[in-house]
């Protein structure tokens, strides 16, 4: 498992930030662990000392620009650090587990593909993400002609082959995940789908999206996909 590093694009994180950063450090695949700050101020910082206290990479934007942006710089320094290494990119505000990063991990691994940790929206889901999911999943099948189950996860994992392409895709904020997909079922990409428990903690109040002008954003990708670069096999199972 020493194959694969996490990324973790924080804002203003909280205590969970500490927790799943400790959780994984002391999992029995000892993978290295990328924080990527997207600006969060003075306010954080104690948080972010004790993660980096743990044994992880902390790395710093110098403003607030968005998750996108937070994810390439993730990804440019796993470039430089860790090559050949596979990488799963998780929220650390309670959602995903150590155990769900773990699954992603071992099936990226022996599948190549792109792997998305999808929710069952059972349970008490927020309305507003319930219906996003609805919607954007529809969307993204009349795009595409893909079925992803839960296009707004935020939990993923992509071989190492993929990484230097995830810095090709445009997007700085939230439009940017959706953007992923799109351009790689348009390069016909395999999409893996792992299903993990559905957790929305205090109704989701630790959520940074914003209703409308990320929601504008996000569906950007799927109303205007010609936009998005295609390439020739940019997978390494694509055949």
């Amino acid at each position: 498992m020493t194959q694969t590093v996490v990324v973790l694009p924080v804002y203003q994180p909280g205590e969970r930030l500490v927790e799943l950063v400790s959780d994984l450090r002391t999992s029995t695949a000892h993978m290295p662990v990328v924080v990527v700050d997207d600006g969060s101020g003075t306010d954080s910082a104690h948080l972010l000392r004790r993660v980096r206290d743990l044994g992880c990479t902390l790395r710093r934007l110098d403003r607030h620009r968005g998750k996108g942006s937070a994810l390439k710089e993730g990804y440019q320094y796993v470039l430089r650090a860790h090559p050949e290494k596979d990488v799963v990119c998780a929220d650390a505000d309670g959602q995903h587990r150590a155990s769900d990063i773990l699954r992603l991990a071992e099936r990226v691994r022996d599948t190549r593909s792109i792997v998305l940790g999808v929710r069952r929206f059972d349970g008490d889901v927020p309305l507003r993400s319930r219906v996003g999911n609805t919607i954007t999943r529809a969307l993204f099948k009349a795009t595409t002609g893909v079925t992803a189950s839960d296009t707004q996860t935020g939990l993923r994992a992509y071989p190492h082959e993929l990484v230097r392409w995830l810095l090709t895709i445009p997007g700085e904020r939230f439009d940017y995940e959706m953007a992923v997909l799109v351009a790689a079922a348009r390069n016909r990409c395999p999409i893996e789908q792992v299903t993990i428990p559905t957790r929305y903690l205090d109704g989701n109040a630790s959520s940074h999206f914003g209703t409308l002008i990320d929601s504008v954003r996000t569906y950007r990708p799927l109303l205007m996909p010609a936009e998005l670069p295609l390439r020739n096999s940019p997978c390494p199972n694509n055949h």
